[in-house]
């Protein structure tokens, strides 16, 4: 009986009913490990992620697995730190590529590698070849890291993503949503948050005073959430921008938003 589930590609869709046509509730990218809770009809199973967020998924989207399934997440060390890569069957670019990953995907090593390319092994055995420079350690525990670093780093990754298109449920360089950028930026940085706009109880943010504000720490408004970067500004995805952007707190920038003047709360891990 399959208890496992491993997205078997760079984006793989959470919906929030089963069938394809459905809204996109989030999305999962490659590597990444959810707990199957119920079968449904036609291949559809009701899934619970590592974040504990609901949904459903299509069985075609994943390596299905008994309880080994969990092993994969334990050797799966490294992460893709690049918006996009092919991964080639060979170690030159005249290859041809086998699958396409997203920022934030999870990988294993073979063990295998040449002076610019690293052979990746996925779940069902298949491998193929990434460029080194295109991954990095994968962060399991952001809380080791001290304060400052942490801060500086979730920013850079959540600015890594300026320009992406906006898309509803989304959490990758291909579309991603304003709880979508800042729940992978933090997760990519060993972070686990609520995925929503909203801070939820048994996660790792606390509300905090808006003066107490520092970059990395993230900002609530009604249906919508931003984080700050420091010197009054944010980042954020918007559908009214069509995308990532960045705008600003002070109400004399030419990059003000109005519409985000009523702020909820704000919250911080630390």
């Amino acid at each position: 009986m399959f208890k496992y589930g491993i997205a078997k590609y760079g984006v793989v869709p959470i919906k929030s009913k089963p069938d394809m046509k459905s809204e996109l509730a989030d999305e999962i990218l490659f590597g990444m490990t959810v707990k199957l809770l119920e079968e449904k009809d036609n291949g559809w199973y009701y899934i619970e992620t590592s974040y504990n967020y609901n949904g459903y998924i299509n069985e075609s989207d994943l390596y299905l697995y008994g309880k080994e399934g969990l092993e994969w997440d334990g050797q799966a060390d490294q992460v893709i730190n690049w918006k996009v890569v092919d991964v080639l069957k060979e170690p030159k670019y005249q290859s041809y590529s086998i699958k396409q990953l997203t920022k934030g995907s999870i990988v294993k090593l073979s063990g295998k590698e040449t002076e610019d390319w690293q052979e990746i092994i996925f779940p069902d055995g298949e491998k193929g070849w990434i460029r080194k420079e295109w991954i990095t350690y994968r962060i399991r525990n952001g809380k080791n890291i001290d304060e400052e670093t942490f801060r500086k780093n979730v920013v850079d990754t959540a600015l890594s993503y300026l320009g992406t298109q906006y898309r509803w449920g989304g959490k990758s360089p291909l579309g991603i949503d304003c709880s979508g950028l800042c729940s992978i930026s933090y997760f990519i940085n060993g972070i686990i948050i609520y995925r929503d706009a909203e801070i939820k109880e048994g996660y790792n943010v606390r509300r905090i005073s808006i003066e107490d504000i520092k970059p990395g720490d993230l900002i609530y408004y009604p249906g919508h959430i931003t984080m700050y970067i420091g010197e009054g500004k944010y980042v954020h995805s918007t559908g009214s921008s069509g995308g990532v952007v960045i705008n600003s707190l002070n109400p004399e920038d030419e990059d003000y938003r109005e519409d985000l003047a009523d702020i909820k709360e704000v919250g911080s891990i630390f």
